[in-house]
């Protein structure tokens, strides 16, 4: 039996084994993304790409989960987990079939590119939809959490998970290809850095993706600095390029003047496995001396050794027997489900919600994402079996007459071609001048908030240049709410939305996945309550957002915010009341006394804020632990959570990162503690103090 077939011995001494038995010319081809068979070792083809944001990506058919963004806004680890579970699973399931008939193709693969856990530093951002928030212990959190649903925790992973993208990348897109992002050492270890190293030490993610930009002038995919990174956190996967990135270094960067030495820089620094074509050119790279027969056989071991802890060299793995049938089923769309509905954030609610049945009989459903297949889905995902629509589920769940009127279009100032400019508003009013109440669908979608492409009118390449609602849809709105008629207002985005206006509520519903419409009409009609909460800012006015191409943290997100804060961080309402009534600190754990002051069963987030007066600490306050609740009316309950030791850490000019202060706060909430968030909700945080 060939070394590399011995499941007795480890994962590198078997990659050892395999790649030895590989010419050089073997081995450098294996480090393409679509790297071919080797028929004389048996090694079949494969192909590195695969996708799983939310769910088996570009695959077919596959449960899909709310987006990355809509997931943050759970504030629920486990259910996050359990999405990733079954994205993996169904991953298997894919596989063992696409291999039963030889289909070794692009996202066919155990590899999944996924979870995205750069910060969501500016609301502008088009991929910001991908990312968990703009709070690194919240992303880390999160990306922990999907990680090893992914990944399981057996001797075989079930499949291989990547972060992504290592590590100072969030636009702009248009320019991503030769931008340079510039961040201090203070802001990479406070800011950047952390979720990578949480993934990477806690997680033990098998993969870490580079990104397209410079970071302080260096390739991202080819950078001394965070290479050492890796290599400090004790990463032991593989390192991969982002997908045409090394081409970008003589393309683009500068850094060097042709594919050959492009392709050298790479190998170099440590990327394993190109996703592009610069690494056909690895035997010339090797023929001029510029990297060795060594350089390309350890890349080739980091590889083998990832497929074989996928167990692909193996005679069996417990996952060879998944049956297709798990894809898409009903009980993993109930969980897609249950993600939908805690990841809504209702932001406003003058008391119309729930919707009282017996008083309305006739809803105008009224938007340009009121029947939107599109408005669900997000970016990087698979294909539902079923959709339901925001029409859909409002029209399945109420009882009475439903209307529906398009609007407008998402962002042009006509629905049809041939038509005069705003042909569809005469229909939405007529529509809400019938009705007892209006659903007001709005928002963007990934067809204008996402990746790199050329939109036109208040989108470039993904981005968006202002953060209010696309002109077609400002107009809409601003006529249906002068009507008169109660108004509940629906933003289907990935990212902060000012709305400009004051209706009976409004429900931020991100891209919720297939099952959002139902999810939809259980929180309007009241079966559950909204419990989710903002990953991120909501800001008020765009012109007041600094550069989008400054990478400094400064009035950056709610740690740094100095002023433009319509909505903030970590703040969302339900139906009930729970609140906090005491929290103490003790042995790295807080102890917070939750009570449910109102008159039915309700679901909230408890969240855990920290204050820190060194000279080094962030200027607002940071967020140091989580843990949703459910309980009865009247229902006193007392949770503990722990805090790391972490969170009493701060950072200095340098990037060292050590205790500084001896005097922190402790606030305990379902809000942030600043002024605005206990204005929104009504209540105050409790807190404690602790010296060190």
């Amino acid at each position: 039996m060939k070394k590399y077939l011995d499941e007795s011995l480890s994962p590198l001494e078997r990659a050892e084994a395999l790649a030895d038995e590989m010419t050089v010319e073997e081995q450098a081809s294996q480090l393409r993304y679509d790297a071919p068979s080797v028929p004389r070792l048996n090694i079949p083809a494969y192909n590195w790409w695969n996708e799983g944001l939310h769910g088996l990506a570009r695959s077919g058919v596959a449960t899909m989960f709310p987006q990355a963004i809509g997931m943050a806004a759970m504030f629920d680890t486990d259910l996050v987990e359990k999405a990733g579970n079954i994205t993996s699973t169904e991953t298997r399931a894919k596989y063992n079939a696409y291999t039963k008939y030889d289909d070794r193709d692009i996202y066919k693969g155990l590899t999944l590119w996924a979870p995205n856990i750069n910060i969501f530093r500016d609301p502008r951002w088009g991929r910001g939809h991908e990312t968990y928030g703009e709070d690194p212990f919240l992303t880390a959190e999160n990306g922990k959490a999907y990680v090893k649903g992914l990944q399981g925790d057996g001797n075989t992973l079930r499949a291989a998970a990547c972060a992504k993208h290592f590590a100072v990348h969030s636009g702009p897109e248009a320019v991503r290809h030769e931008f340079d992002a510039r961040a201090s050492k203070k802001d990479m270890e406070e800011t950047y850095l952390p979720a990578f190293e949480a993934l990477v030490k806690d997680a033990h993610v098998e993969s870490v993706m580079g990104a397209y930009n410079r970071v302080n002038g260096e390739g991202a995919c080819a950078s001394n600095f965070l290479m050492a990174k890796l290599k400090e956190w004790g990463f032991d996967g593989y390192f991969v390029s982002d997908c045409w990135a090394i081409r970008d270094f003589h393309e683009h960067h500068g850094l060097t003047s042709n594919p050959v030495e492009s392709a050298a820089m790479a190998l170099k620094a440590g990327c394993d496995v190109n996703c592009g074509c610069t690494y056909v050119y690895l035997l010339a790279a090797l023929e001029e001396g510029l990297i060795t027969k060594e350089d390309i056989r350890k890349a080739c071991i980091h590889l083998m050794r990832t497929r074989i802890r996928l167990g692909m060299f193996d005679k069996k793995t417990e996952f060879d027997d998944i049956p297709y049938t798990v894809v898409s089923s009903k009980e993993n769309k109930a969980v897609s489900l249950e993600c939908a509905e805690k990841s809504m954030v209702m932001l406003k609610n003058n008391g119309i919600l729930p919707l009282d049945e017996s008083k309305i009989k006739t809803i105008a459903v009224i938007g340009p994402n009121s029947n939107s297949r599109i408005a669900l889905e997000g970016n990087y995902n698979g294909t539902a079996d079923k959709y339901v629509t925001f029409l859909d589920g409002i029209s399945e769940r109420f009882g009475g007459r439903v209307i529906f009127a398009e609007g407008c279009h998402l962002y042009k100032d006509r629905v049809s071609g041939l038509a005069q400019a705003g042909d569809r508003y005469a229909e939405a009013l007529a529509a809400a001048d019938n009705a007892d109440a209006v659903v007001l669908c709005v928002g963007l979608d990934s067809t204008i908030e996402g990746e790199e492409g050329d939109t036109g009118n208040e989108f470039s390449s993904g981005d968006k240049n202002d953060i209010r609602l696309p002109e077609s849809q400002r107009i809409l709105v601003d006529k249906i709410m002068k009507t008169g008629k109660p108004v509940i207002v629906v933003c289907a985005a990935g990212s902060a939305v000012n709305t400009e206006c004051e209706p009976d509520a409004l429900i931020h519903a991100w891209y919720p996945g297939s099952e959002g419409g139902t999810a939809l009409a259980r929180i309007l009609f009241g079966d559950v309550s909204p419990s989710g909460k903002l990953p991120v800012t909501f800001y008020e006015k765009s012109e007041l957002l600094p550069e989008f191409t400054d990478y400094s943290m400064k009035n950056r997100t709610y740690r740094y915010a100095e002023n433009n804060v319509l909505f903030p961080f970590g703040y969302g309402l339900t139906y009930g009341k729970i609140v906090c009534t005491s929290v103490e600190y003790k042995d790295g754990k807080a102890v917070v006394t939750a009570e449910n002051t109102g008159d039915k069963p309700s679901e909230d987030v408890i969240q855990l804020y920290i204050k820190d007066y060194c000279e080094n600490a962030v200027p607002n306050v940071s967020l140091c632990g989580f843990k949703r609740v459910n309980l009865a009316a009247g229902e006193k309950i007392s949770v503990e959570m722990p805090i790391s030791e972490k969170a009493f850490t701060a950072v200095d000019e340098n990037g060292q990162r050590k205790l500084f202060g001896s005097k922190f706060t402790l606030f305990a909430g379902t809000h942030q503690p600043d002024e605005l968030s206990e204005k929104l909700n009504g209540t105050k945080c409790v807190s404690t103090e602790i010296n060190l």
